[in-house]
């Protein structure tokens, strides 16, 4: 099977690399093929993005954060380096802002981002998906495509992915202490 990579805010993908968050937010890119996000596969590369970043909708706690994924960064890049991988472990449909404001201690980003998320395409849910984070032991260059731009959620990453071993960015008690955390989080009224 061909792999694919979620494509994700540069920051982000760090922020899930640390264990800072295990969740991002979904609503589908604007190029989408399927016009809404749809999971297309339960386990995928991060593949960091880093045009559409804006230091304004994270919290400043990770200001500085972003401003390091930037360091090395340029439009013209001829690679992409792929350092992490995930597996779904929940998807939940988000539909209100009072489920998604009790999310607000769970990522990094600002109240803003979360509400401008939610509110796009607002016929379609928000897709909160909570995920296991490995680090890749060696990360992985791969030459950057035109298929891999534009504003989508999904990438087939169309060279040959080379194994790699990787390490769960946190052990698996943390993992579902904090899954549980966000779960109670979204049901608990």
């Amino acid at each position: 099977m061909q792999p694919v990579a979620l494509k994700e805010w540069a920051v982000s993908v760090k922020a899930l690399q640390e264990g800072k968050q295990i969740i991002v937010m979904r609503k589908g890119g604007i190029i989408e093929e399927t016009r809404d996000f749809r999971l297309l596969s339960h386990s995928f590369y991060l593949m960091p993005a880093y045009e559409h970043q804006r230091k304004e909708l994270l919290k400043p706690l990770y200001y500085d954060d972003m401003d390091e994924t930037l360091v090395n960064w340029s439009p013209d890049m001829g690679e992409m380096t792929l350092s992490s991988y995930a597996e779904v472990s929940d998807d939940i449909e988000i539909q209100d802002q009072e489920t998604l404001d009790r999310l607000r201690d769970h990522h990094i980003w600002n109240d803003t981002f979360a509400e401008e998320r939610l509110k796009w395409k607002r016929k379609n849910p928000l897709h909160l998906l909570i995920l296991k984070v490995y680090k890749l032991d060696k990360p992985i260059s791969i030459p950057m495509k035109p298929a891999y731009t534009g504003c989508k959620s999904w990438v087939r990453l169309e060279d040959g992915i080379p194994e790699r071993n990787m390490s769960p960015v946190m052990p698996e008690s943390k993992f579902a202490e904090e899954r549980d955390r966000i779960r109670r989080a979204i049901i608990d009224l």
